[in-house]
């Protein structure tokens, strides 16, 4: 590692240096490489992003975990709390399996109490990207117009394209639920899913009313393009969408809200801009007809071991400029992954209303 230039890892807003650090763990010297906050990083990065409290047997620190990531802190029979309250020289209480609360960090030195936070918050952040997303945002795309013009299009396709290699019903999209996603979001408690709600009302004061006027935005969803580089093997096959007026708007909005989703904790920044898609047909779908996928513009990374690609090649030839029809956009859903409501829809945690 070059000294000069350390690994900067970023969490909930502050950016952390990634340290080598040589310590004694049980009377022999290893050398490994963790992460360390202490008073001398002050100078840097203020201490104060969370609250270390005086108490009368030395300090104590309060951090808000979801219940299904204590066993990441806990590790296996316990070494990993273990560790850290020997190497931090600390005494952290974590509530029992399935019960909401706190994590309790106490400690004689402030120094201990802040390094052991500071890695419980590196640890859990890296486990917290392992986890599969719950929620995303979007836009309904399914207003009776478009779903009609959509199986019209998956009933052309079928009849001009079902010979091409790997084309077939279960590829394409259910009508009811198509939707545009901004991004995906782990949300692992009711206190997340709060947090993000409020996060949205936060979102339409400061800039998304400003933007749509408290009016609804006119899109058109038109024309089809795939994911990947060859159009002989495609996995997504998604629908473009754009402001009828010719404006940026809707793409304005859409990266406003990621940017403070992102800086706010709640989302992984994927891209720099989102993509304005509505995905149609997705190999995922093939094996499981409810599949979601990772925001679909993951779909190049995910292994063709696992998907059956097929050759759409005439299918962009003959609906190139397919028109799907006009959406009076009005709001952005805080959608559950793997839900439906009574319209056929995602179920919503919340949402961001237009007007």
């Amino acid at each position: 590692m070059d000294i000069l230039r350390p690994t900067l890892i970023r969490i909930g807003g502050r950016v952390y240096r990634k340290n080598l650090v040589h310590e004694q763990v049980h009377q022999q010297e290893e050398e490994d490489e963790d992460f360390y906050a202490g008073p001398s990083d002050c100078a840097d990065e203020p201490c104060d992003a969370f609250v270390v409290e005086e108490t009368e047997k030395g300090f104590q620190c309060r951090v808000e975990v979801p219940s299904p990531l204590y066993k990441y802190v806990i590790g296996k029979k316990g070494e990993t709390k273990k560790r850290l309250e020997t190497e931090t020289r600390t005494s952290i209480s974590i509530p029992k399996p399935g019960v909401e609360g706190e994590i309790v960090i106490t400690g004689q030195q402030r120094s201990g109490v802040i390094s052991a936070r500071t890695r419980i918050d590196v640890l859990l952040d890296s486990f917290r990207k392992k986890q599969p997303f719950t929620h995303f945002l979007s836009f309904a795309l399914n207003q009776p117009a478009v779903q009609e013009k959509f199986l019209q299009f998956k009933e052309e396709v079928l009849e001009k394209c079902a010979k091409d290699h790997g084309v077939s019903s279960s590829l394409f999209q259910n009508p009811a639920k198509l939707h545009l996603t901004l991004g995906t979001l782990v949300l692992l408690n009711e206190q997340e899913i709060r947090k993000a709600c409020d996060l949205l009302q936060r979102c339409k004061e400061d800039f998304v009313d400003k933007i749509t006027g408290g009016r609804p935005l006119a899109v058109e969803v038109a024309g089809v393009e795939y994911m990947n580089d060859d159009p002989a093997m495609t996995d997504v096959l998604y629908a473009k969408v754009h402001m009828k007026d010719g404006s940026d708007r809707l793409q304005v909005i859409a990266d406003q809200l990621v940017e403070r989703f992102v800086a706010s904790g709640l989302m992984l920044k994927e891209w720099d801009r989102v993509k304005l898609h509505a995905t149609v047909m997705n190999t995922l779908f093939r094996k499981d007809p409810g599949a979601e996928e990772r925001n679909d513009t993951t779909a190049g990374k995910s292994s063709f071991k696992e998907r059956e690609s097929f050759n759409g090649r005439n299918i962009l030839k003959l609906f190139e400029h397919f028109y799907f029809g006009e959406v009076q956009l009005d709001a952005v859903r805080l959608s559950q992954r793997f839900s439906t409501d009574a319209s056929g829809y995602y179920a919503t945690s919340g949402q961001l209303n237009f007007c």
